[in-house]
């Protein structure tokens, strides 16, 4: 006996693989992070942690957690461990809010400052790249494009959440 299921005969009314937009976004997202992984790789971070040191880099002030998680989209199991990897390096200070003592407030120290200075110019250079063979509008509107996707969707029972 096999717990194999036999193939589908005929479509169960997909639309092509090949046309998938959770798919097609993933594939994009692949084949963009393959030019900066090596590049984030040679810092030592990976791509979550730059995610986290972007997100408090480009804060006004302070971040608390959730503001954190809410900007890299990172769930809070995985931002937590990160956090913790961050801090240990003495890229991250933590501290209690001092209106609200249960809050942690996270910013860049002077050594995650550093950093963000020693990857920004690579960092730049890539998207540079990047421009070169895409062109600087076309990546411009299809990043206002996957904004205005985005807003679309959130504007659905709450973005699918």
């Amino acid at each position: 006996m096999t717990d194999i299921a036999p193939p589908l005969i005929g479509s169960p009314n997909l639309r092509p693989f090949t046309h998938s937009l959770p798919m097609a976004l993933l594939r994009a997202r692949e084949a963009t992070m393959r030019w900066f992984r090596p590049h984030l790789a040679a810092h030592g971070l990976t791509e979550q942690r730059w995610r986290v040191l972007r997100a408090l880099t480009s804060a006004d002030g302070p971040l608390d957690v959730g503001q954190v998680a809410e900007r890299t989209f990172l769930l809070a199991p995985s931002l937590s461990r990160i956090l913790t990897d961050l801090k240990g390096l003495g890229l991250v200070h933590r501290v209690a809010d001092t209106v609200d003592r249960r809050r942690t407030l996270l910013s860049l120290t002077d050594d995650g400052r550093r950093l963000v200075t020693r990857v920004a110019p690579e960092s730049e250079s890539i998207y540079g790249r990047i421009e070169e063979r895409f062109g600087a509008e076309r990546l411009d509107s299809l990043l206002a494009d996957l904004r205005e996707l985005e807003d679309a969707l959130a504007e659905i029972d709450g973005g699918g959440r």
